[in-house]
Order: C-alpha cells, then structure tokens, then sequence
C-alpha cells in the first residue's frame, strides 16, 4: 500500500502500487537480489501457525504493540528462541521529527530484563508514525541497529558490552547501550 510505500527504503513505483502486492512479497523480491533462500510467508501469526517460529534461531519482531504481539513473544520465550524487537516513539513539534527508536533483545540469558523493556498495549496518543515522510529514515536506521545486534550475537561484529538493550535520540543523536552482559 502506498502508505507503507513511503516508509520503507528506496522507492517503489507508481505501475507496482497499482498492482498492490504484499508487504512480504515486496521486501522478499527486493531482497532476493542479495540473499538466496529467502522464504516469504503471506499470513498473520496466529495461535494456529505460531509453531512455525519453533524452529527459528531468531525472530526479528517489527510491529505494533497489540494483543498479537504478547502471543509471540510468549511463544518464543516458551520457545526458547532469541528475538529482536523494535520500535519508535515519535513526536512532530514546530513541523519537525523527534522521538526515540528502541531495539531490545531477547534471549533465555536475559527473559525477565527484556520483557520489562517491551511494550504490549496499544497507545491512543497521537504518533507520526503512520503520517510523516521522515519515517523510511527511522526505520532503515532501527533495522540496521537490530542487525547489528544480531551479527554481535553470531560473532560477525566485536561485541565488547553485550547490550541487550539501545535506544537512539532524534534530538541529540544520541545513542545508549543498556542491559550489558557478559558472553557464556
């Protein structure tokens, strides 16, 4: 839809909007060109096809806080299986952007501290998220902090502090790593 158009990166054209493919099978042809064995799955997540996740050696979770989201993150602590949330909370003041992205990460090491880091009700107070331009930067930017962390926790990066936990500041640019632990 195009208003998932402008807050994904790149931009994709007017002739593919018209034909409105899924989210999924978007990002899976983008991504197809650097990754092979990329596998699309065009449904929800529901009590019924949850177990899907069983086998995953970790979830990346980019979604609202909403009723569906407490079931995953049960069933992957359930599970066993790590997994990355992430999120924003913006806010336009004087015509511009302003907020904090978050990227939390949950392992069996970790449960309890994780869980106190994530949001699960959903929030009736304004947010730009679903209105301003600004947000493909945002995401493109939560999205390369979350995979960082992952390529810390497979051994692709040095990961001195072990954060589980990162929030960026809009406003000061400021980024803060918490939640730190030491390698098993």
């Amino acid at each position: 839809s195009s208003h998932n158009a402008y807050r994904a990166p790149g931009a994709a054209s007017g002739e593919l909007l018209h034909t409105q493919p899924l989210k999924v099978d978007y990002f899976k042809s983008i991504y197809d060109r650097l990754h092979k064995s990329i596998i699309a799955h065009p449904e929800h997540v529901t009590k019924e096809n949850i177990q899907e996740l069983r086998e995953m050696s970790c979830v990346f979770l980019c979604m609202d806080a909403n009723p569906g989201k407490r079931l995953i993150v049960e069933k992957l602590e359930e599970y066993g299986v790590t997994f990355i949330d992430t999120g924003m909370g913006l806010y336009a003041k004087k015509e511009t952007l302003g907020g904090i992205l978050r990227v939390t990460t949950s392992t069996p090491e970790n449960r309890d501290q994780a869980r106190g880091r994530l949001p699960f009700a959903s929030e009736d107070e304004p947010n730009e998220y679903d209105k301003n331009i600004q947000i493909a930067d945002l995401n493109a930017l939560n999205a390369i902090l979350a995979v960082m962390r992952w390529k810390k926790l497979c051994g692709f990066y040095f990961d001195f502090t072990h954060e589980h936990f990162n929030s960026f500041t809009v406003g000061t640019n400021q980024l803060l790593n918490e939640d730190l632990y030491e390698p098993n």
